[in-house]
């Protein structure tokens, strides 16, 4: 295979052996009732990249699609399950080198550090609400 048929992916895309490992996980093919996903890989990919990069969803290329559809397409899998079911098919193959997911892997936007709603500096000498 020469470099020119199958370019390296990007830093956050999967690689073709990554992609043949997940691909019959997932829903859109053509033997599934509903529409054929001809961008799951696409789509997988954009959201590697916003998990990866820490980026917010408005900031995806546009080469993984409009961000909005990216994003709600992202939702209703987590709400289905399909991330669960890929990870728990992935968790079950012994030789899986991406078995440990830790910190490193996703970074939190800078906002994470600012969460509304959180405990408050308390002041001293200042007599403390119950």
């Amino acid at each position: 295979m020469s470099e020119a048929k199958h370019p390296r992916p990007s830093r956050y895309e999967l690689t073709q052996t990554q992609w043949e490992r997940i691909e019959d996980l997932l829903p859109g093919k053509a033997s599934d009732p509903g529409r054929t996903a001809a961008d799951n890989r696409r789509f997988v990919n954009g959201v590697l990249w916003v998990l990866r990069s820490g980026a917010r969803w408005s900031d995806l290329p546009t080469r993984y699609g409009a961000y909005k559809s990216v994003h709600k397409r992202f939702t209703r899998w987590a709400a289905k399950g399909i991330w669960e079911r890929v990870l728990q098919s992935l968790i079950q193959e012994r030789s899986n080198e991406y078995l440990l997911i830790d910190s490193s892997i996703v970074r939190a936007h800078a906002q994470a550090a600012t969460a509304k709603g959180g405990q408050r500096t308390r002041l001293w000498g200042v007599a403390q609400e119950v």
